[in-house]
């Protein structure tokens, strides 16, 4: 009853996409005398009741014992206070309930870097005064930008109180920890993530001027004005310019092998070690030899490394002498910017994104691009038309560098571009339609990406690359949130057909896999339609929770028109063929 009274109190077309829900729920409710378990089992009610519930279940806050927990770290829970705020009674509370250490950062945190996590004795979560909601599974902490597909879920749950509460947490990130962070863990204070904190505020702040009573904001659009602008500076000043472009690039403040990645990711680096030595042409400078001289090059683990001659018998075997190396200063560098993009991994910044820290990326441009159209709008709440039309100006900029650097006419896509090779790269990724998604791309230039969707397109949705490498965000899995910007990006351009359709297949591979198993994941195999993804690089499970998800589930199912809705719940409510 609880979910039928929600989609009743929608409203306008919202109210419309309730009804005829509402209608197809009603449809397939239980047969006199049939139970209501079985009853539940069928249609879209359990995925959208699992989605429902799944808000509470993935909450967190300072007041409860499971916020602490880190499956990533295998360490005392340590909760740290910034250096300059007194602790809450909350905290005390903590403290005491859930056998927590409180500490206090060493230092006052201005920008983003200014910190070496070296100088915290022990990992831990960074207090955020207000509940949010984590992806699930490892993912234990308030992310950056998972959080924005997170907040337009709870928008469409009509959580508003809770999306607003989340984006406060980053303005108190920005205020008290530099910037917005990758998560809330001290780990993660040399990094952000991709910049979508204006667009989140944007939203949560439409959102609640529609709200009953809803009262002046200008004091909240003050504080977000002066954060997101804060904020925005960190990715367009040194080292975050991508050389002489004028664009902005990944990177990572952070030396060596990220501390958050030891334990879940075992045997990564030396895959990556063990690949560039069998891929020279590819390693660069990534390897570093242990020799006399080179000690001060590398970093992390060293790995013995050696070649065998494949065409002898194993008792036979000519192998050449073991080598021992190590992985530079350098690919960790490129690593862990690669981590704050947020694609890890992929060989779309060269092999396990290696090079990320060389590349103007087209994501995280395009975001910047949007981020300061937030900030021209903003403005013009305020009644600041001066600043309104500083920003205007800046995004028109950004937008000729975009098209100078990372357009290919020729191939109708929106590439990366090496500033230090001077090269725009050839990989074809998913990335290619966050100019849609911002709103910058001309109308040529959206018609020939469009053209192109088809290169991308597989049954179960669309994936992150053309090219199968084993990393998990590469072919063949695709991602909800990602579905949702690619989505949002057509339905931009007019392309409601295709959005349409793609909507459906991912939809559906989702409600699927869902029927199965009871549960939505982090990400999808959308050649083969299932949940079972076996990704060789990175961390080696298929996330249950899963807030992105979740959100692009409500998402997409609310744009769909009422027919194809009505068939996604008819075909839902068949048995499922059984598993090959």
């Amino acid at each position: 009853m609880n979910l039928i009274g929600s989609l009743i109190n929608r409203r306008g077309k919202q109210f419309t996409f309730a009804l005829f829900v509402l209608f197809a729920i009603c449809a397939v409710a239980p047969a006199q005398g049939q139970s209501a378990a079985a009853g539940d089992a069928k249609g879209l009610k359990p995925i959208l009741d699992y989605i429902s519930s799944g808000w509470d279940t993935l909450t967190r806050s300072m007041t409860d014992c499971k916020s602490i927990v880190d499956p990533k770290i295998t360490a005392q829970s340590v909760l740290y206070l910034p250096r300059e705020m007194a602790e809450p009674a909350s905290v005390q509370t903590l403290s005491k309930n859930c056998n927590v250490r409180v500490e206090h950062l060493p230092m006052e945190i201005h920008r983003l870097g200014e910190i070496s996590t070296s100088n915290i004795d022990l990992p831990g979560l960074l207090y955020l005064p207000n509940k949010y909601v984590v992806p699930g599974g490892r993912f234990n902490e308030m992310y950056g930008w998972d959080s924005y597909f997170i907040v337009r879920g709870l928008l469409q749950s009509e959580r508003v109180e809770l999306a607003r509460g989340m984006v406060d947490n980053f303005f108190f990130e920005i205020e008290h920890y530099g910037a917005m962070l990758n998560a809330n863990r001290t780990y993660y204070l040399t990094r952000s993530q991709p910049p979508f904190l204006s667009s989140m505020f944007v939203d949560v702040y439409e959102a609640t001027r529609k709200q009953p009573g809803a009262k002046d904001e200008k004091a909240w659009l003050e504080r977000a004005y002066a954060d997101l602008s804060k904020d925005y500076e960190m990715w367009t000043r040194e080292p975050h310019l991508a050389g002489d472009t004028g664009l902005s690039r990944y990177y990572d403040f952070g030396d060596g092998p990220p501390q958050e990645a030891v334990k879940d990711e075992t045997g990564f680096y030396r895959k990556v070690a063990q690949y560039f030595f069998l891929h020279p042409e590819q390693a660069d400078h990534y390897l570093v030899e242990a020799q006399p001289g080179t000690e001060q090059q590398g970093a992390g683990a060293g790995y013995t490394l050696q070649v065998c001659d494949a065409a002898t018998t194993m008792a036979h075997a000519e192998c050449e002498p073991p080598r021992q190396f190590r992985l530079s200063k350098d690919y960790y560098r490129g690593d862990r910017s690669m981590r704050e993009s947020g694609f890890d991994v992929s060989f779309r910044f060269g092999a396990f994104g290696s090079a990320t820290h060389h590349y103007a990326p087209v994501c995280l441009n395009s975001l910047l691009y949007k981020t300061e159209k937030d900030l021209e709008q903003i403005s013009r709440w305020l009644g600041h038309t001066d600043d309104a039309s500083r920003w205007n100006k800046r995004a028109e900029e950004r937008k000729k560098l975009i098209t100078k650097y990372l357009w290919n006419q020729d191939q109708g896509f929106f590439f990366d571009f090496n500033f230090m090779t001077k090269q725009m790269s050839d990989y074809k990724y998913a990335s290619t339609f966050y100019p849609l998604w911002a709103g910058l791309a001309t109308p040529e230039q959206a018609k020939a990406v469009l053209s192109n969707l088809k290169v991308f397109e597989q049954s179960g949705g669309i994936p992150m690359s053309t090219e199968e490498t084993g990393a998990q965000w590469d072919l063949p899995y695709g991602w909800g949130n990602i579905e949702m910007i690619a989505i949002d990006g057509l339905r931009r351009y007019g392309d409601n057909a295709d959005a349409d359709r793609v909507s459906y297949e991912f939809l559906s591979t989702v409600a699927d896999n869902f029927h199965r198993d009871g549960e939505i994941r982090e990400k999808y195999n959308v050649v083969t339609r299932s949940s079972e993804a076996h990704a060789e690089l990175g961390y080696h499970m298929n996330v249950v929770g899963f807030g992105w998800t979740n959100a692009a589930f409500l998402e997409l199912l609310h744009h769909l028109p009422a027919t194809m809705v009505q068939r996604l719940e008819q075909e839902q409510s068949q048995p499922l063929p059984s598993a090959k």
